[in-house]
């Protein structure tokens, strides 16, 4: 690889900024990761997408907020606006575990470290910078200000919190993918400076330029706002949410229903005597755009000043390629499709195989790719056959309960994708990491060569691209839970894994499919967890990939596990909430461990489930 120096990187302080000839700033954006200059990481995209539009651009990665403030004042004040993100993940979910403690580490950290970034980042980064430069435009976006756009559940202190917009003071919000919105406010912005020969752009500037930009929510009064019945939904006020859990269950049906149509409405909530607006999204990004984003002059690597440094999370991608955004799965408890969307945006496979290119150079690069994927692996270059239909439906999952008969799921896009990386001579495996839908290539259309192809995919991924162990998320065995959660019926499971060990038997291959299971979901009970027990060690599994439920804001998910209501129906759901009944859950995932015996068999004589201890025992 050839050699770096410290201008291929976007400036993180003034002696950068001054090594490139700059005296003054466009945009400085605030994060809370590490500075990896790498696609996956969301403040480099922001920052070399803002770069490629001719504007100067800083990144002040994991500011200390504890001490007298410097890293907030280092760079000055920037003549657009400031840009926030927590990081790639919420703030708290980066931090703690569904039973409220530690994780292990900051994935996003450098040595990952846990002090390196606050809780409810984006909110502390925000109000910091309100202070200090109180008529600057501060931009929040990323996952964590995507998510908490309106009044939403938060785990961690038990309550329902207002919209991050009203507690972070920021005066503009992008949520989802951010780069058109952010690229048509600065363009808005930077135009509004040359009209008028202006030398900075002030809030109340940002906050009337935002209110013409889709895919992006302000604050306003309600003298402002002009109320269109036929283009704006009015939201419950956070007050009313606050009283009444039907009202909270409610607007989020609205949310997500409006979050899933190609002609979404604008959103409306009042809280504290204001309106919280959020304009509808912009289209869905064509493949010419994201392949602008992903081929921007990235140096892959995490900032020199982390020289000797281990990121985690970094480690996992560094070998790794994106093919595609959004995911038309619609889980209940995911916040991928929610934040990126359910309509799939396709990277061409030229931008592919320039970024396996870029990878191939990497001095540690041994020629194993470890995932070619994306939120599913499998979604690559999918849609609808007939847009017109897309554009009148608000389903958040395209293939649950079923799948929809004008989904096109054909994998012959993969399959050629897949041979034209393995036939690269920088390339001796390339294997999917990402989570398979095998629902989907279990699905028979009744168009004999489409489902010709499924299959020929489907041994095509077993057969050379499984690195050993293949990770699917069956996620539960009940069916009631896997309604809930926008799950097939745990019965396709068993019907791929026969196509999985046959395959395997095929071709003399000794691989292992490892399935992944939440305990706590909402509509997940003590029993059925007794019973997913059995039914796995049925299978020969000593489940190793589990977790908790963690309620994550703005989930279908979360909405349920707080306000015990399905709000696409409105019918009662249980949800365990205690750390004791979590914990009683959580334990069948390890039937097979000598000090869990005793507390399991306990818990099933009091079920009268003497069925269960039998299987569980024996």
């Amino acid at each position: 690889m050839q050699s770096r120096k410290i201008t291929d990187w976007l400036p993180t302080t003034r002696k950068e900024a001054e090594m490139r000839g700059w005296d003054q700033l466009d945009v400085i954006i605030f994060s809370g990761d590490a500075y990896v200059d790498h696609p996956s990481f969301g403040a480099a995209v922001i920052g070399r997408l803002l770069e490629a539009e001719g504007l100067r651009v800083a990144i002040v990665p994991q500011p200390n907020w504890q001490d007298d403030l410097r890293d907030f004042k280092k760079m000055g004040r920037p003549r657009l606006f400031f840009g926030i993100s927590a990081g790639c993940m919420d703030s708290m979910v980066n931090k703690y575990t569904a039973a409220k403690r530690f994780r292990s580490e900051d994935a996003y950290s450098p040595n990952g470290k846990h002090s390196m970034r606050p809780e409810y980042a984006t909110t502390v980064y925000s109000n910091i910078l309100k202070e200090l430069f109180p008529d600057t435009p501060v931009v929040i976006g990323g996952i964590e200000a995507s998510m908490r756009r309106f009044t939403h559940y938060d785990y961690w202190q038990d309550c329902l919190k207002k919209s991050i917009l009203a507690d972070s003071k920021a005066d503009v919000l992008v949520y989802g993918m951010g780069e058109q919105p952010i690229t048509a406010l600065t363009k808005a912005m930077t135009g509004l400076l040359d009209t008028n020969d202006g030398e900075y752009i002030t809030a109340t500037q940002a906050k009337e330029i935002a209110k013409e930009i889709r895919q992006i929510g302000y604050v306003s009064s309600n003298k402002d706002i002009v109320f269109d019945e036929d283009k704006d939904k009015i939201l419950a006020p956070h007050s009313e949410c606050l009283k009444s859990k039907e009202r909270q269950a409610e607007n989020f049906r609205i949310i997500e229903k409006e979050s899933n149509r190609k002609n979404a409405k604008r959103l409306i909530q009042e809280c504290d005597g204001k309106l919280i607006v959020v304009n509808p999204p912009f289209d869905t990004m064509t493949t010419e755009q994201l392949d602008h984003s992903f081929d921007l002059p990235y140096t892959r690597l995490p900032h020199p000043k982390y020289n000797g440094k281990r990121i985690p999370a970094y480690d996992m991608i560094k070998h790794s390629v994106n093919i595609h955004r959004g995911c038309f799965g619609g889980c209940a408890f995911c916040t991928i499709s929610a934040h990126q969307g359910k309509f799939i945006v396709n990277r061409s496979e030229e931008s592919i195989l320039r970024e396996i290119e870029a990878i191939a150079g990497m001095d540690d690069f041994k020629g194993y790719l470890s995932d070619l994927g994306g939120p599913s692996a499998n979604m690559y270059m999918m849609k609808g056959k007939n847009s017109d239909l897309c554009a009148k439906c608000s389903r958040p999952s395209c293939i649950q309960p079923k799948v929809c008969p004008n989904m096109n799921i054909d994998h012959s896009a993969l399959l050629k994708l897949y041979k034209k990386v393995d036939s690269l001579p920088c390339i001796k495996k390339s294997f999917i990491g990402s989570g398979v839908r095998y629902d989907m290539l279990l699905h028979r259309t009744g168009d004999k060569q489409r489902d010709e192809v499924t299959d020929r995919y489907t041994e095509e991924l077993i057969r050379n691209h499984v690195s050993g162990r293949l990770k699917v998320a069956p996620e539960h065995t009940s069916d009631a839970v896997l309604r809930l959660m926008r799950k097939p019926s745990f019965k396709q499971f068993h019907d791929f894994k026969r196509i999985f060990d046959r395959i395997n038997s095929k071709y003399s291959l000794k691989q292992q499919i490892i399935p992944y299971f939440i305990s706590s979901h909402p509509g997940s009970t003590v029993e059925s967890m007794a019973e997913l027990a059995a039914e796995t060690k049925q299978l020969n599994f000593h489940l190793e990939q589990v977790q908790d439920f963690t309620p994550t804001p703005m989930t279908m998910a979360t909405e349920m596990y707080y306000t015990g209501i399905n709000p696409e129906t409105g019918e009662k759901v249980y949800v365990a909430r205690s750390m004791k009944d979590k914990e009683a859950q959580r334990r069948f995932f390890f039937w097979y461990k000598p000090e869990e015996r005793k507390q399991i068999i306990q818990t099933l004589r009091q079920l009268g489930r003497n069925d269960l201890i039998k299987k569980l025992t024996n």
